[in-house]
């Protein structure tokens, strides 16, 4: 066997080098296997709750009706769905009576957007009722229709 000189071993050490870097001496090792999983996480709450309005024109007088507009405001930052909704009267006088007026919503499921105000959810007519007795009560009383949503 011969010896190998300081050159020989200089030359052979940057051939080795060489191939390294070329990717001739990079060898990959792994082993194969199978597995599973799971991941969770919680959904929000919910999108919140929407302020219900209604609104018509005053001036009513037995027997006569105004449409009644609903909207809904959404100060929350997910958007809503508004369902049926439901309407009653109030009145501000003693002995105007409230089962003297009826009032309709009508509706559909309508989408709120999220940080919203005054979206149209639903419409309706407020009739005051011409009743056999004295609605004098009635006269310059304010007339509140409430609004729910189920």
């Amino acid at each position: 066997m011969r010896k190998l000189t300081k050159k020989s071993k200089v030359i052979g050490v940057a051939a080795s080098v060489a191939l390294v870097a070329v990717g001739g001496g990079t060898a990959y090792a792994y082993w194969t296997t199978t597995g599973s999983g799971a991941g969770t996480a919680a959904n929000s709450t919910g999108g919140g709750t929407v302020t219900l309005h209604a609104s018509f024109d005053s001036g009513l007088a037995p027997g006569n009706s105004v449409p009644v507009t609903y909207t809904a405001d959404n100060s929350t930052n997910t958007g809503t769905v508004v369902g049926a909704l439901t309407a009653g009267v109030t009145t501000s006088a003693a002995g105007c009576l409230p089962a003297w007026f009826s009032v309709s919503a009508d509706t559909t499921n309508s989408p709120v957007a999220a940080n919203s105000t005054g979206t149209e959810v639903g419409s309706g007519t407020l009739t005051f009722l011409n009743d056999d007795a004295n609605q004098d009560a009635c006269k310059s009383a304010v007339v509140t229709v409430t609004v729910g949503s189920e």
